[in-house]
């Protein structure tokens, strides 16, 4: 099974409306399309779990009776966009499947805002701390050589940050994430410096949230909210777990979490006042 890209999932949707607007349940459109499709398959499409093509659309724009050839062109090129393949499918055999899915979605996000209370986001890592973080938190076979790929993906995924049309990047980092301690105190100086080099890019704004604060609503666990500008109904909440991935779409439970990060970004310290007090810890190190 291939990932899931945002292109993928809004063709996924928009099919199903066509269909639902019709009152049309997936097995009617597998038997318009005189057995060709079945409902199980179209489901597949609809959710995005199945990548589909050219012919299948067409199949069920015409059971549909979708005669506009803007509407088909349109949807049709939707479905070429969303089977292209990634560069991170060359690490297909060190990558979860959630991991991929996450790497698809990050890919073409236009915002993502991010709470990360003990660690630093992996968009923002360098490469010896990624390696210290991957090293610890791999589970199994954690061989030099899978963990040096999990680090060049890593690293790969970070170009969304830089790229032609980067996206926004809003991180809000707990403060003993920075006062974490490795091996060699060389990697937290170079990764807070890092940090604080990101912090002055246009499209990254960096909030550190003090140990001393009172309770908040970050108390649940780290989040990360991959937006999609105009197409705000593709908006999905990414929260990870040592084995897994959960994936949190519905407008409602989305929502819950803006509001949660936006009383994050509230009760964080000034993007200045940050910087500050990154470059004391670093200082200390």
């Amino acid at each position: 099974m291939s990932a899931p890209t945002v292109r993928r999932r809004q063709l996924g949707r928009t099919l199903r409306a066509l269909r639902e607007g019709l009152g049309l349940k997936q097995d009617d459109v597998a038997r318009r399309s005189g057995g060709k499709l079945n409902g199980a398959k179209i489901s597949r499409i609809e959710t995005a779990v199945t990548a589909a093509t050219a012919a299948d659309v067409a199949l069920i724009l015409d059971a549909c009776g979708v005669e506009d050839e803007d509407t088909r062109a349109g949807l049709l090129r939707l479905t070429r966009e969303g089977a292209r393949r990634g560069w991170w499918q060359s690490y297909r055999s060190v990558l979860s499947q959630p991991y991929e899915d996450l790497i698809s979605l990050e890919s073409e996000a236009e915002q993502i805002s991010t709470w990360q209370p003990i660690m630093i986001p992996g968009l923002l890592q360098t490469g010896e701390y990624a390696r210290r973080i991957i090293a610890a938190t791999a589970r199994g076979e954690a061989l030099e050589d899978r963990v040096t790929a999990l680090v060049q993906v890593r690293l790969a995924r970070q170009a969304v940050l830089t790229g032609h049309a980067p996206l926004t990047l809003w991180a809000i980092i707990g403060e003993g994430a920075l006062r974490a301690r490795t091996d060699d105190p060389r990697i937290m100086y170079d990764q807070l410096a890092h940090l604080l080099a990101a912090g002055r890019w246009p499209n990254v704004t960096i909030q550190i949230l003090p140990l001393t604060d009172a309770p908040h609503v970050g108390l649940t666990g780290a989040y990360s909210i991959l937006g999609y500008g105009a197409h705000a109904s593709l908006d999905v909440v990414h929260i990870e777990s040592l084995t897994q991935a959960l994936y949190v779409e519905g407008r409602e439970s989305v929502s819950a979490y803006q509001e949660a990060i936006a009383e994050l970004r509230a009760q964080a310290m000034s993007a200045d006042a940050s910087a500050q007090l990154i470059t004391e810890i670093r200082d200390q190190t």
